[in-house]
């Protein structure tokens, strides 16, 4: 039996996803909203069918979703996503559920109806407080791009409209917190720092090396996300990723890097700390209008593995938690950024972003700024009860 369509605001009228032809306005609905800003990538639609289907994406293996479209006289304008995830709710126990993935044209009445659609459906399923965006969580693409729109966002990076912020704020959302994207350009200079990295090398208790891409490789991306698992797990709505997670983005890794993208830190002979920078995949896509086939994907394989994009992004950054207020600790954090930094720019890499950091992760973002990095974009996530 289907769910029958929410109660109409005038013309407009509020539907679950349901139908192929829904499922197609869901996605090509992006391609409306920014069809004239230079600065949207659009993404591949395959790819992101495929995000959106349980038996593709590892998230639903402990999430459950609801989809919603916004029509005005048979138009698509709007949509957003609303979601429940049962490891964030056992790790922090607060009934909290998410919003994500909210596209809609510059109309209140728009806005309003998506965002009530969320909410219900959130409450109905016992939830006392939404956040948001959040698509479909913090590992995937959080945040609503509230600084930095004269650029395009990096991957895995979101873009929208500068309108977005004052009609979702007009909703009763308010800041829960903001995520900085900092720019770390090639006139950045860690010369300052190298006494303070050399100190620490000397003894040989600090070693450096680059990740194994042969058989060993999965071993190698379960090591690093222990360490993020470790790092990471004080900060804010920090859930540990699934094994089916961990397997999931071994698979992409394998194929977007090489081994001096990713520099690991022993401390003592125990990996303590590790960065990674991914190439650019909006600079390879972004001519591509979302299609790869019938020839995109040969562009794509070219631009990814013989031409290289030159822009490039540092996704993740960890140091064990005992080290990090250590000298040692920041002497391993400096190192790796270093490390990964010389091997792009070294073959063609002219830019990049570190992102995203938590704006009251005081001890990463001194370390982001000690070696040159400048916040250049801000993604805020909100939050509001039900």
């Amino acid at each position: 039996m289907e769910t029958p369509p929410l109660p109409s605001t005038k013309s407009l009228t509020i539907v679950p996803v349901q139908t192929s032809q829904q499922w197609h306005d869901f996605h090509h609905l992006p391609f409306k909203i920014y069809a004239d800003d230079p600065h949207w990538v659009p993404p591949l639609l395959l790819e992101r069918k495929f995000h959106f289907q349980a038996k593709h994406n590892p998230y639903f293996q402990h999430a459950r979703a609801a989809f919603f479209l916004a029509y005005r006289d048979k138009e698509p304008v709007g949509r957003i996503t609303a979601q429940i995830d049962q490891l964030h709710l056992e790790r922090y126990n607060d009934a909290t559920g998410h919003f994500g993935f909210i596209e809609a044209i510059d109309d209140r009445d728009v806005f309003d109806a998506l965002l009530k659609a969320a909410e219900t459906w959130l409450r109905e399923q016992g939830m006392t407080r939404v956040i948001g965006p959040v698509s479909f969580s913090l590992w995937d693409q959080p945040g609503l791009l509230v600084e930095g729109f004269d650029t395009p966002p990096s991957v895995m990076m979101n873009h929208h409209r500068p309108y977005y912020q004052g009609r979702i704020e007009a909703e009763g959302y308010q800041k829960a917190e903001d995520l900085i994207a900092y720019r770390y350009g090639p006139e950045a200079s860690m010369a300052k720092w190298d006494r303070l990295m050399a100190r620490a090398m000397r003894g040989g208790e600090v070693t450096l090396r680059n990740i194994h891409m042969d058989k060993r490789f999965p071993g190698e991306v379960a090591m690093l996300l222990d360490i993020i698992n470790d790092a990471w797990s004080d900060n804010w709505g920090y859930v540990p990723m699934t094994k089916a997670e961990i397997d999931d983005l071994a698979g992409i890794l394998r194929l977007l890097l090489r081994p001096g993208d990713v520099c690991i830190a022993e401390y003592k002979g125990r990996p303590a700390a590790f960065t990674a920078i991914f190439p650019n995949l909006n600079e390879a896509i972004r001519d591509m209008k979302g299609r790869l086939f019938p020839f995109n994907w040969i562009k794509l394989l070219w631009r990814m593995k013989v031409k290289r994009p030159r822009t490039a992004r540092m996704p993740m950054m960890g140091v064990r938690k005992a080290l990090q207020t250590t000298p040692v600790g920041a002497a391993m954090a400096l190192a790796v950024i270093h490390s990964v930094r010389e091997f792009n720019f070294s073959r063609g890499v002219v830019d990049s972003e570190l992102s995203w950091i938590l704006e009251r992760n005081d001890k990463v973002r001194h370390v982001i700024e000690m070696v040159g990095g400048v916040p250049y974009k801000t993604y805020r996530v909100y939050e509001k009860p039900l």
